[in-house]
């Protein structure tokens, strides 16, 4: 008896190593609380949706054209709501509770480990991205000799307190480490149902704009198809759907909310009710941007937000756009921080305790990352253009080449015949978007480092 039980010990030391920290999450989670809503579901998931890339939606309008545009957005969301169905039942059916358990039922440990470096390259790209874009709104930025200055500049003109790093830092100490301290995602409900509610702002805001011009005749009505009329324009519609295609993206905190929901039953409810909400943010935010600026609308619509828009009080408006969308950015960045803290800790301490029981681990993985977060968006700027070959390839392998695969491979046999005509489909415009994204930002860097020669 005595020979069992010590095996039976022994067995369950070796189980709670083998665990990974993801799997532990739901247990965790479920001691200390009694479980998130749905409303702050569905706030948290349409949060880590909506980011920086909204602003770049108009800018495929003119592209696309309204008509192809708008069902491009529409096709996405769909697309996107299979393949997030996909990790639901497939980490069910082979009794897993987080997207590295499942890819690790598919592929073993080397497949939740390619997860884990996924969630690493984009989310670290997309803070500092973020932190940036923060630093130019607030600071101001200067490209080609010519400076343009942040709104604290304009409000205040330039004092060392408007410099751009220490309205970083103050950022940083003030928001965003706070913030990265919260050790369970639904306890960021209520700041992720301030960051909608800032989209909203700056959707009604140019809308608001868009209207009044249009009643006073000083917009022309836009394409609603892509004009093409040569090889070049044929072309340039391909460039535009990475954009489109990481629109939807945020698999890495689906089983985080559906561990945390009081009712995980509801969990396919909030996934379609955060697409269905984000798809209409980014409809109207694409129609009225597009609208507004035409054939003008920049890649990023915001850089429009910084001249006369020919409306009363066109600066006042401008500011306001800005500072929502800067808020908006620092509201977004701990939904996104969450899962980098979880998924750095899995790589790097696989066999170890849950990372919220372990206060000093905690506490150095919240550190470490929002320092070189913090350091990579101060002193390399120009990390954009390095993040758009590595970020961009993370992102469509967490949205849709890593589900499909799952699916494809197929460990708890519940594949059906769709799933996997589906899933090749998805891989398929994966991969040629990616190849398309990469070509086009190779040209522009050799593009860029030739000019000064010409």
């Amino acid at each position: 008896m005595a020979i069992g039980e010590e095996n039976q010990q022994v067995e369950s030391k070796k189980d709670d190593v083998l665990v990974p920290l993801l799997e532990e999450e739901k247990k965790s989670f479920k001691s200390e609380f009694n479980g998130g809503s749905f409303l702050g579901s569905v706030f948290n998931l349409s949060t880590t949706i909506v980011g920086a890339g909204i602003m770049a939606l108009p800018a495929t309008m003119k592209v696309l054209g309204l008509g192809l545009g708008i069902s491009m957005i529409i096709f996405m969301a769909v697309l996107a709501n299979f393949s997030i169905d996909i990790l639901l039942r497939f980490s069910r059916g082979g009794g897993s509770n987080s997207y590295g358990g499942v890819m690790g039922d598919a592929f073993g440990s080397w497949g939740r480990r390619l997860l884990q470096v996924c969630v690493l390259i984009n989310n670290i790209g997309v803070l500092v991205v973020y932190m940036i874009i923060i630093g130019d709104v607030l600071s101001g930025t200067t490209s080609d000799g010519v400076h343009h200055p942040g709104v604290l500049e304009g409000w205040f003109g330039e004092q060392w307190w408007t410099g751009r790093h220490f309205v970083l830092l103050a950022i940083t100490l003030i928001v965003f480490v706070p913030l990265g301290f919260f050790k369970r995602i639904d306890s960021l409900r209520h700041t992720s149902a301030l960051a909608v509610a800032l989209a909203v702002v700056f959707l009604v805001i140019t809308a608001a704009i868009t209207i009044f011009k249009l009643f006073a005749g000083s917009i022309e009505m836009p394409r609603f198809l892509p004009d093409v009329t040569d090889i070049s324009s044929v072309w340039r519609l391909f460039t535009v759907v990475p954009v489109i295609v990481t629109a939807y993206i945020c698999h890495f905190n689906v089983h985080s909310i559906e561990n945390e929901l009081r009712d995980p039953s509801q969990m396919r409810s909030v996934v379609r009710a955060s697409l269905s909400l984000c798809s209409i943010i980014y409809i109207m935010t694409s129609l009225f941007g597009y609208l507004l600026f035409g054939d003008s609308t920049l890649d990023d619509v915001l850089a429009n937000f910084d001249s006369n828009l020919g409306v009363p009080y066109s600066y006042a408006l401008n500011d306001a756009v800005r500072v929502s969308y800067a808020l908006h950015l620092m509201l977004v960045f701990p939904i996104l921080f969450y899962p980098l803290r979880v998924n750095v800790d899995g790589l790097f301490f696989p066999s170890a305790r849950p990372l919220d029981s372990e206060k000093w681990r905690f506490a150095f993985i919240n550190f470490t990352l929002i320092f070189v977060v913090f350091v990579l968006a101060n002193f390399i700027p120009s990390i954009w253009d390095a993040f758009q070959f590595s970020g961009a390839t993370a992102a469509v392998s967490l949205g849709f080449i890593l589900p499909a695969a799952i699916a494809l491979k197929d460990a708890p046999g519940i594949a059906t015949k769709t799933d996997k005509i589906l899933s090749i489909f998805m891989i398929f415009l994966a991969v040629s978007s990616n190849a398309v994204a990469i070509y086009s930002d190779a040209c522009a860097v050799f593009q860029k480092n030739a000019s000064p020669k010409e």
